[in-house]
């Protein structure tokens, strides 16, 4: 049988591979030049005796022996990095580290004064924090690929374990002056037949508000996409349609915007944003630092844990 060696470079260039899906991008999250990349993972293709990566124009997908050895490898960086969190707490040479993902509200709207406190807080901790889908980051987590995620709760969630972080409600952001700006409240079938400035094609929070008017029948009438949450309003305050944002994105632009706002009726409309992790294991003590900081202004209310 071949010898396997394998060292922990090995493995998080590995985990870095199949999760960017090239060896390219890979070798660049491991700060590791293209041809010391290649080398390493032909090394462990000979010492396995197997294929791990199947090679094409599009990038890499691991084959049955690549999973295998994926899982193990994010088990065993995972220790690693409890093994220096622990450590950390006993000698200033070492620094912890917690990998985080979350959606796009979360990341705009609520994390980025949260995490400077916790960073100036915690000096010897660094965070990897990253935006993605909230269905992408719940595979994420289940697959051991980070420590905490942050979803919306119209996700399904099975699996992990999920505390109340935000309340992230959707709102209707319209021109001041706009008729509709008088009411207290509205629903999405109320407004289906005006023009509205949209997220990108592809957006988890657009293709949510798209569905909601497919299923009353009818097709949300598009007229501009944008990237964010400040480029919609900022559309809306020239006249050019109606918005829909999360309550927090909507009140910041309202302070230096002449938009106004009203919050949506439908049940859809009304949601919360989720600190989600594995119910199965315990986080290291950086990362559980992490997560008391988020539940520290978690609403009182809901702050009940889910599964």
């Amino acid at each position: 049988m071949p010898a396997m060696r394998f060292d922990l470079i090995d493995l998080r260039l590995f985990a870095n591979i199949v999760e960017a899906g090239s060896i390219t991008a890979g070798a660049s999250l491991s700060h590791m030049t293209l041809a010391s990349a290649s080398q390493r993972v032909r090394g462990m293709e000979d010492g396995l005796g197997a294929l791990l990566l199947l090679r094409s124009k599009q990038g890499v997908q691991p084959t049955e022996a690549g999973r295998t050895l994926l899982h193990h490898a994010r088990l065993m960086l995972q220790q690693m990095d409890t093994l220096r969190g622990e450590l950390g707490e006993y000698g200033g040479g070492l620094h912890g580290h917690v990998r985080m993902l979350c959606n796009t509200s979360a990341m705009t709207e609520h994390l980025p004064e949260l995490l400077a406190a916790f960073l100036a807080q915690h000096p010897r901790i660094s965070v990897d924090i990253e935006e993605r889908p909230s269905a992408d980051i719940v595979e994420a987590l289940l697959a051991r690929a980070c420590d905490i995620g942050i979803v919306s709760d119209a996700i399904d969630i099975q699996g992990l374990r999920g505390f109340v972080f935000r309340r992230d409600d959707l709102l209707l952001v319209l021109p001041r002056g706009h008729g509709l700006g008088r009411r207290r409240r509205i629903a999405l079938a109320e407004v289906l037949g005006q023009r509205f400035v949209g997220l990108a094609a592809g957006n988890p929070l657009q293709a949510h508000v798209a569905q909601q008017a497919k299923r009353l029948g009818q097709r949300l009438d598009v007229r501009v996409r944008v990237g964010g949450f400040e480029a919609v309003c900022r559309m809306v305050e020239a006249g050019i349609g109606l918005g829909i944002v999360p309550r927090a994105a909507a009140e910041r632009c309202a302070l230096s915007m002449r938009i106004g706002i009203v919050p949506l009726v439908d049940g859809w409309a009304a949601r919360q944003l989720l600190a989600c992790v594995r119910p199965d294991e315990a986080l290291g003590p950086n990362a559980q630092r992490m997560l008391d900081a988020l539940l520290a202004g978690a609403p009182a209310p809901d702050a009940s844990a889910r599964k």
